[in-house]
């Protein structure tokens, strides 16, 4: 009796760690005006974009990491003036660190002077990068 309501009690903690963790993925969210992070052209190894600047932190073997690279370009062909980034996590360790990425794809939103205004940590969709984009430029 005691094993199945210790296996009942490990399916709804699990269940509900799924939930969350579901509705947490790819979600763009305040990240950086309060942390006053800012990423220089040294950080990304080329220049910011003109009004801002989509930077995503990937690794070799995600197969999430090559959709968001689909969705970030659709989005900086469709907005002038924004560019899109790519770093290689592991080639990147110390900026990992810095930013405190835990997981791939990660997508930092900066504005024209390099502050992290918005982060996703997932796969995040169209709609809520554009709409990041809004607080960014």
């Amino acid at each position: 009796m005691t094993g199945l309501v210790v296996c009942l009690a490990v399916l709804a903690a699990a269940s509900a760690f799924g939930v969350l963790h579901r509705r947490r993925d790819g979600r763009v969210r305040v990240g950086g005006r309060d942390s006053g992070e800012r990423l220089t052209s040294d950080d990304l190894g080329g220049p910011l974009g003109e009004r801002a600047t989509l930077v995503q932190f990937s690794s070799a073997f995600c197969a999430p990491c090559r959709a968001t690279r689909r969705v970030l370009s659709e989005v900086t062909g469709m907005v002038e003036g924004v560019r899109h980034v790519e770093i290689d996590a592991e080639a990147q360790l110390d900026l990992v660190r810095r930013l405190h990425i835990l997981r791939t794809p990660t997508v930092l939103v900066l504005d024209a002077d390099g502050s992290v205004v918005r982060r996703a940590s997932g796969q995040p969709r169209r709609a809520d990068v554009i709409a990041a984009l809004g607080a960014a430029v």
